[in-house]
């Protein structure tokens, strides 16, 4: 295939207005790729932050990412998990390249084109629906490198979305003296605990009435997304005690009570975010390393478990209407939609 190809492309042009654009792309360059899209995940939390307009919009929508250097201001492509099949390569590039499965980190699209750089062959053994969880399990990853989780701490996970989720997956393997989630939707409080969580209380109980496990934990992940998460942290940490805090809030106003005990337990809040490699590991780690790792823990957690929903492209706008429902408790919670694409 030499001619321009006709794909479609995701753009979100105003806060609640999404549009699937049919577009024409050229032939991939001679130092370029052309990938035909399998499936690519949605983001709930962070996506759903660019459709509702609460992203910051002077700053790039990831620093780190060729495909993602422009800001939050709308007519934007946005997305960051596409996963396809190499249909075309350029003049340039090594052959070996065509037909390989391939992850990229890729607004949502049916096409794209790629330099190889910016492309990860998928492992032997793994999905394509697998493998588009390969951010959020980096992510799941980053953390638990930030939190340094020892033998036999009380570990207290905010949030059971996706990364709340995996993150707890990746923790159950740890010989921790207990491992407890706070969670409000029924779904996401079922799956923790075939991840491995031993208890999920929701945001009301662990809030109301303290239980043993949950008060004074050492280690404490905020990973809902909702500021006010912050005060409940707190609130359940004891003297010295670690907070990471691996949400994006966006633009939501944050404010955290740091005038009681907060202030005498010398908390260490830990800002966590998986552009980059935590400064204490750099010497050794790489982002291939912890890529490395990443995949290795899709293969033993089979991800594919928290896919909740599968549709196509056309149907983006009821999808993000429908998460921000859930997020407003209308609707029941989605916990991993799937973009998927017919072969063309």
């Amino acid at each position: 295939m030499t001619n321009t190809t006709t794909t479609d492309q995701l753009w979100f042009t105003a806060p609640f207005q999404v549009e699937v654009r049919s577009v024409p792309l050229a032939p991939p360059a001679a130092d370029e790729l052309q990938v035909r899209t399998l499936c690519s995940a949605v983001s709930p939390g962070t996506e759903l932050l660019l459709y509702r307009n609460q992203l910051p919009d002077s700053m790039a929508l990831d620093s780190t990412l060729d495909a993602l250097q422009g800001t939050s201001q709308y007519p934007v492509q946005y997305g960051y998990a596409c996963v396809g099949d190499v249909q075309q390569v350029g003049a340039d590039v090594d052959p070996a390249w065509l037909g390989r499965t391939v992850f990229s980190f890729q607004p949502h699209a049916r096409h794209f084109n790629a330099r190889p750089d910016q492309l990860i062959a998928v492992p032997d053994g793994i999905s394509a629906e697998a493998a588009a969880f390969l951010p959020n399990m980096e992510t799941a990853v980053n953390l638990v490198q930030d939190g340094q989780p020892m033998l036999g701490e009380r570990v207290v996970v905010l949030g059971q979305g996706v990364v709340g989720l995996l993150l707890s997956g990746v923790l159950a393997q740890y010989p921790l003296a207990s491992l407890q989630a706070i969670e409000g939707q029924s779904k996401r409080q079922e799956l923790a605990l075939q991840l491995g969580v031993q208890a999920v209380f929701s945001p009301a109980d662990a809030s109301a009435n303290p239980q043993p496990d949950l008060a004074d934990a050492d280690l404490i992940y905020e990973i809902s997304g909702h500021p006010e998460a912050l005060n409940l942290a707190v609130g359940l940490s004891g003297y010295a005690s670690r907070i990471v805090i691996g949400s994006w809030y966006g633009n939501k106003p944050v404010s955290v009570d740091l005038g009681g005990e907060a202030h005498r337990n010398r908390l260490q809040l830990i800002t966590s975010q998986v552009s980059t490699l935590a400064p204490a590991l750099s010497g050794r780690w790489s982002k291939q390393r912890r890529f490395d790792v990443a995949w290795e823990m899709i293969r033993r957690l089979d991800p594919t478990q928290l896919i909740t929903h599968r549709l196509p492209l056309r149907e983006a706008g009821t999808l993000y209407q429908q998460l921000h429902d859930a997020r407003t408790g209308s609707q029941d919670a989605m916990v991993q939609p799937l973009f998927v694409y017919s072969a063309d």
